[in-house]
């Protein structure tokens, strides 16, 4: 176990080294996250009727549209520098691989959210200041960045990756956004959000942080 940790750890750092150097992932997905959100706050015009209704539709919007351009770049560097075949022949397991860079593609995800949640906050004179949207946002994250990680695999070899990846991805994780956006509107309303979208998540990140990385042990291999 202890090994299994710092092989994934050691991926997730080397993941985040190139992210300092490079900033491709984190710049690219928050501006378009923001660009969103500021295309959304004009084209609906916002009132205290209609933004308690559309705006956690367009704050999970965002962010998985935004999500998906990261996505499309997970594998990116090992495919281009030949490294993940030194990956796949290295003596570690699979399931290493694929937490490690689902590991990286969580923790940019998280710090992305750590800004648009703000500022979606203030565009929208939305109050996020919730303390069960915590929790939401890191099992909705979870899902995606776990879902996304195993569909991005997949394209590793595919022509044209940016538009697949998408066609793919989004109908997995459609459930996944419906009890995101469910959760975020009853919380900020004050309804009760236990009784059934906080288990569905906990099932759906369950099912999927068990079949994902089995599913990527084949994928890696083909």
């Amino acid at each position: 176990m202890i090994h299994f940790m710092k092989v994934v750890f050691a991926i997730v750092w080397k993941d985040i080294l190139i992210e300092v150097r490079t900033k491709d992932i984190v710049i690219s997905v928050l501006i378009f996250a923001l660009l969103v959100l500021a295309i959304f706050n004009f084209a609906i015009n916002p009132t205290s009727q209609t933004i308690a209704f559309v705006a956690p539709g367009i704050l999970w919007v965002a962010v998985t549209f935004g999500g998906i351009l990261g996505m499309n770049r997970a594998f990116f560097n090992e495919k281009e520098n030949g490294a993940i075949y030194g990956l796949m022949s290295s003596p570690v397991s699979k399931e290493c691989i694929f937490f490690g860079k689902m590991g990286s593609s969580l923790l940019f995800m998280l710090l992305i959210e750590a800004v648009v949640f703000p500022v979606f906050a203030v565009f929208y004179n939305f109050s996020l200041l919730v303390p069960v949207l915590i929790p939401v946002i890191v099992l909705v994250t979870v899902g995606l960045t776990c879902v996304g990680t195993l569909f991005s695999s997949m394209m590793i070899n595919v022509r044209s990756r940016e538009i697949m990846l998408p066609v793919l991805f989004f109908p997995m994780v459609v459930p996944l956004i419906i009890a995101g956006v469910e959760v975020t509107t009853l919380s900020v309303q004050g309804g009760s959000v236990y009784s059934k979208w906080i288990p569905f998540l906990l099932v759906f990140d369950a099912v999927v942080l068990v079949l994902a990385p089995l599913a990527f042990t084949y994928v890696l291999e083909e």
